[in-house]
């Protein structure tokens, strides 16, 4: 059964777009079939994927605009799974698809066509709360939240939770937090290990056990157009997410071992 993941938070700067793109790597390896949606007009996600983001065919603003079918905007990459990319185009969409009655749900829509065909669809959201974080939140089953251990996360974290909250009320009841994930994590840093208690005490089972640490691999493999598995595989950012990854199916196994459960009884 698909899952549909967005990797989202209203700050800027948290590892987003690179636990993006680590975790469809990741997934990969671990012989799941992955897509990621670039819904981030800077395209970073796409670039880092190792794809021109402006020699693009078609991107993720057709998708929306339903100027493109879904199966001709899918683009293969060499690092084991496929995009949908984007880049500026995507920037000037917003008040198009505004004047769409079904506005929320285009994204969900578009990928009812192709999503059987993956384990997991990622999508990659801009750090702000506008219509495309919204189509992506409509489209999930649930959300990955990276942050940093730092104190003015902690404030972003309360206001990406009652977005999540008001988005699932009105919009996507099946919505939830898949996990916190924290990111660049240094456990010299006092705070941060303070910041890192206060998530496990508020969020129990939802942070996530896997931490991504500060790793300079991490930060220089978006400039050879990979993911850090491909760059440096045994450095700590890349473990890292291969953790993560691994951590994520055992929980989708669990979960799908107590619905039968239940079912059964």
């Amino acid at each position: 059964m698909t899952e549909i993941l967005a990797i989202a938070n209203q700050k800027g700067g948290v590892g987003k777009t690179t636990t993006t793109v680590n975790l469809a790597a990741s997934l990969a390896v671990l012989k799941k079939k992955v897509l990621l949606i670039d819904l981030d007009p800077q395209g970073n996600a796409t670039m880092g994927s190792g794809i021109q983001k402006n020699q693009l065919p078609y991107t993720v603003a057709e998708l929306l605009l339903e100027e493109a079918p879904v199966e001709a905007i899918i683009q293969p990459t060499q690092v084991g799974y496929k995009v949908i990319g984007a880049n500026r185009e995507l920037a000037g969409i917003e008040l198009s698809l505004f004047e769409n009655k079904n506005r929320e749900f285009v994204l969900r829509e578009a990928l009812e066509r192709v999503k059987d065909q993956y384990d997991y669809i990622l999508i990659d959201c801009a750090p702000t709360l506008n219509l495309l974080t919204v189509n992506a939140l409509c489209a999930a089953d649930g959300v990955i939240i990276p942050m940093q251990c730092e104190y003015y996360a902690l404030e972003g974290l309360a206001d990406l939770s009652a977005t999540i909250d008001r988005i699932r009320s009105k919009l996507n009841p099946r919505l939830s937090i898949r996990g916190v994930l924290r990111t660049m994590f240094d456990p010299r840093n006092t705070l941060a290990n303070d910041v890192s208690q206060e998530l496990a005490t508020h969020f129990g089972p939802q942070l996530l056990e896997t931490v991504i640490p500060r790793n300079v691999r991490l930060a220089e493999a978006p400039a050879h157009g990979m993911p850090v598995l491909f760059y440096e595989k045994g450095s700590r950012g890349a473990v890292a997410y291969l953790n993560m990854a691994a951590e994520l199916i055992r929980q989708a196994r669990k979960k799908a071992a107590a619905a039968r459960k239940a079912s059964a009884s």
